[in-house]
């Protein structure tokens, strides 16, 4: 293989593109993160790694905020409350002995970008099982390409950035009948968290449909969905009760008529309201089919016409579209990462039988489709009976406009890459590109490099008299560089439950007020949170629970049963006269 990067020039534009793929990736998401726009998600797997380093594994008091303990009961988040109970990722552990040698919040990203790179070049090896160098290097620049990789690689770090390089190295072991790689291979998936199962699904629905390896597929298709179930309704409650009191009802909560849902009640209810479930599936259509020409888009639109990709990629497809809310819909979070693995194994067996027709111009696949003898190959059944209907009408508009469909399907998807690309910058995924695109036109939300870089030297310097051990709450964007340690909360959070089990109020607290001023005429929360922040600050100084200590362009820092700062609190009245006039115009 080594040999094959060095001669053959294809090899090496799938090298190259790796390389361009993994450095700009990197280059944007340490910017994203060093200039405070990596979010929550990357302070609690920091978190987690931090305590596992130190024995306490997969604990975290960011973790515990979300739990249904304190958003639904109202406790006190706890140091000592485990994630697994949210989202059980024993396969983090795999990276952590990486994390235990440089412990940063920036370590997560230079990882989750590395094995993401990793999965393409695997791909690569993948699809060289069934096609030629020039078809086996265009599905690999597609996947560097797509939307549903570009977005999720470009945010904080997550758990799903693992399935790419896990599914892609799985269906290698089965072309290579390495199952003494395949099944721990399995297992890696299973772990990545309670979602992986799924996907793991569709790849033994595929051995099994396709008659490849039908008692194997068989048998990951058992696996899966015990694991799944036993997991969910068994193993997790252990740890909390936010799988069926929270994430259940907040995804799934329109199936069931109560406060509190298992998975099994779940699938009961998708098999007692089959009505119900494809309404789901089909609604908001144009939504739902802007989600899938997005996913098909850089692998010019292949895997439509792919069963195998259906097979695979439709599982998790149909999580997403069972869930409640636009959020699951967005191409840019990690969710979409778990359907592009099927989508470029379907694309890779789709080719496997036409790789003579990558040159030929698309006029000629519309006559291949058109005619009875030839359509089967194709389209499927369905599409060539609406050929069958509509013939003589498309072979009169081809006559009369014979200078369409001239193009290759080589450059069609050239084109079509090239529009993902362009798609995925202009979507300005999770903000990472926020000094290049305004964030709103009307209202104008821009925020400059140059202002943004003044921004964060300041939070910085306050940041910097935080002792590395003391309990803080902070902002949701200073969250992940203070996220090190035992004791941390998002503010306006102030009491958690340390290791003694006390409740216990932290010790410092710094807020990035400028962030919020600047966001807030576009977007509804950055409003609110405003709005209700400033008073309460004003409360925790006026009656001396915390001293402001700091105060430099917009960020405050406070210090518990500590006096003000004169210079300090003086700047914080200077500001609050500043934006008197805002308050007065958003209360």
């Amino acid at each position: 293989m080594v040999s094959n990067w060095q001669k053959n020039p294809r090899s090496r534009v799938v090298a190259i593109a790796a390389a361009v793929f993994f450095i700009i990736t990197l280059v944007f998401t340490l910017h994203r993160y060093y200039t405070f726009y990596a979010s929550f998600d990357q302070g609690i797997f920091n978190q987690v790694f931090w305590n596992s380093t130190h024995g306490r594994f997969f604990q975290s008091s960011l973790s515990s905020s979300l739990s249904t303990n304190v958003v639904h009961a109202g406790e006190v988040p706890e140091v000592f409350y485990h994630r697994l109970g949210q989202h059980f990722t024993p396969a983090l552990l795999l990276w952590l002995p990486l994390y235990a040698l440089f412990p940063s919040p920036a370590t997560l990203s230079v990882l989750h970008v590395t094995i993401v790179t990793a999965a393409g070049l695997v791909l690569y090896v993948l699809a060289r099982q069934y096609l030629e160098v020039r078809l086996s290097a265009l599905i690999a620049l597609s996947y560097y390409a797509a939307n549903a990789i570009l977005g999720p690689t470009l945010s904080n770090f997550h758990d799903n950035f693992q399935i790419p390089l896990f599914v892609f190295s799985l269906l290698l072991a089965m072309e290579k009948r390495w199952w003494w790689l395949f099944w721990p291979l399995a297992i890696c998936i299973l772990a990545v968290r309670a979602d992986g199962g799924i996907s793991l699904f569709g790849i033994g629905a595929y051995m099994t449909l396709s008659k490849r390896y039908p008692g194997r597929g068989l048998a990951v298709c058992v696996l899966s969905f015990t694991y799944v179930v036993v997991l969910t309704n068994a193993i997790m409650p252990l740890f909390s009760e936010d799988i069926s009191r929270r994430f259940t009802i907040e995804r799934f909560g329109q199936y069931v008529d109560a406060q509190e849902a298992t998975t099994l009640d779940i699938l009961w209810a998708f098999i007692t309201q089959p009505g119900l479930v494809f309404a789901e599936v089909f609604t908001p259509f144009w939504g739902k089919l802007k989600y899938l020409l997005g996913q098909w888009l850089p692998f010019a639109f292949v895997p439509a016409l792919s069963p195998a990709a259906w097979t695979i990629a439709g599982f998790p497809l149909l999580q997403i579209f069972l869930q409640q809310g636009m959020s699951a819909l967005s191409i840019n979070i990690r969710y979409a990462m778990t359907v592009v693995p099927g989508l470029c194994y379907g694309a890779i067996l789709w080719w496997s039988h036409r790789q003579q027709w990558l040159d030929a111009p698309l006029r000629q696949w519309a006559i291949a489709a058109l005619h009875p003898q030839t359509r089967s190959k194709f389209s499927p059944p369905a599409l060539g009976e609406w050929f069958d209907s509509r013939r003589e009408t498309l072979r009169l508009w081809w006559e009369k406009h014979p200078h369409l469909l001239r193009i290759s399907m080589r450059r069609f998807w050239a084109i079509c890459i090239c529009l993902s690309l362009f798609f995925t910058f202009t979507s300005n995924p999770n903000r990472t590109f926020y000094f290049l695109i305004p964030d709103s036109v009307d209202p104008w939300v821009h925020v400059s490099l140059p202002r943004q870089w003044q921004h964060a030297s300041h939070i910085r310097a306050l940041m910097n008299e935080i002792p590395p051990d003391a309990s803080v709450a902070a902002t949701t964007y200073i969250v992940p560089p203070l996220s090190g340690r035992r004791e941390i909360l998002r503010f306006p959070f102030l009491q958690l439950r340390n290791d003694a089990g006390k409740v216990i109020h932290v010790e410092y607290a710094i807020a990035d007020l400028w962030r919020l001023q600047q966001y807030l005429p576009a977007f509804k929360y950055d409003r609110e949170l405003f709005r209700s922040i400033i008073p309460f600050i004003d409360r925790l100084a006026n009656e001396g629970h915390y001293g402001i200590i700091g105060f430099e362009d917009g960020v405050i820092l406070m210090r518990r049963n500590t006096p003000s700062d004169p210079a300090a609190f003086a700047a914080w009245n200077a500001y609050r006269q500043e934006i008197a006039p805002l308050m007065q115009e958003l209360s």
